[in-house]
């Protein structure tokens, strides 16, 4: 597969930008909320589906190889922590917002927030499978179902909404400086 060179410098670009976001974090139990969903939303958006889900691949192999760039430090031994199903949602959620723009084929506002409500489902899906398993089998907590969610994603929920507006704003701005090809520029809706 042949990369060019501006793409290879984005991808590179938001996997360190969701690895900064994990700094930037409110201590909450069980699941940290941190910015790194802003990376997800925007690699997305920006990317594409291919390249967005490499970059937050290429952060998932670097926290993994050992890099303590995670929410809560990294190595190999991270795939049993009960938050790592959100990374696993990082990289398909990427994708899936590349893909629903990449279909849209236009930067309206409302076409790249439907994107990043859809991201946002795939990354609490997975996310929050994990955490009941990882809680109930490895760990050994009593939980339920429910009690997952609510940790999982209802904590969350507001500010992830929040932040996927003003992804969505932003996203339709850096779309004409970046030029992204799986949108045409012409179909780009005027943002203020």
């Amino acid at each position: 597969m042949h990369i060019k060179t501006k793409s290879l410098i984005l991808v590179t670009l938001f996997a360190a930008l969701t690895a900064i976001g994990g700094f930037i974090r409110i201590p909450i139990p069980y699941v940290p909320f941190t910015l790194q969903i802003v990376s997800v939303y925007l690699s997305g958006a920006l990317l594409g589906a291919k390249r967005g889900m490499m970059s937050q691949t290429l952060y998932v192999l670097v926290g993994l190889a050992g890099a303590p760039i995670f929410a809560e430090g990294g190595g190999p031994s991270y795939i049993f922590q009960p938050t790592f199903g959100y990374l696993i949602g990082f990289v398909l959620g990427a994708g899936v917002i590349g893909w629903v723009n990449q279909k849209m084929k236009s930067a309206r506002l409302t076409n790249l927030l439907f994107a990043n409500l859809c991201g946002l489902a795939v990354i609490y899906l997975i996310g929050c499978i994990w955490l009941y398993g990882d809680l109930r089998f490895i760990l050994s907590t009593p939980i339920t179902i429910k009690y997952a969610i609510v940790i999982g994603c209802l904590v969350s929920l507001p500010g992830d909404l929040l932040l996927g507006t003003l992804c969505t704003y932003l996203s339709a701005r850096l779309v004409k400086v970046i030029k992204p090809e799986h949108i045409k520029l012409k179909e780009v809706k005027k943002v203020g």
